[in-house]
């Protein structure tokens, strides 16, 4: 149960990065997903519903991707494109999979 992992953390003191997890679904979810990179945070982004919308899907990404190219990080889809990871600067993603076969 994840729960029981959440409560361990509680109380610990503030990392100096964080894993965040958000969601698209618009334009107007892109600013506050910016700032965390560029507050030095790691964002796994749920853009399921957001692909509903070419346009804004590209938009975006490409949003996206200045970001992580603007703080020297770096971005990538994972999960069948169902998630992006974005990473804040000096924090590459490794492309090579470790374990689970091909």
């Amino acid at each position: 149960d994840l729960a029981a992992y959440e409560d361990a953390a509680a109380g610990e003191e503030p990392a100096l990065m964080y894993v965040k997890i958000a969601t698209i679904n618009d334009l107007k979810d892109t600013p506050r997903i910016k700032d965390e990179v560029y507050n030095n945070n790691i964002v796994i982004i749920d853009i399921q519903k957001l692909k509903l919308d070419k346009i804004t899907f590209e938009r975006v990404m490409k949003d996206l991707k200045d970001v992580a190219r603007d703080v020297n990080g770096d971005i990538i889809g994972i999960g069948d494109q169902r998630y992006v990871v974005i990473t804040p600067t000096s924090v590459k993603i490794s492309r090579e999979k470790i374990g689970g076969g091909n």
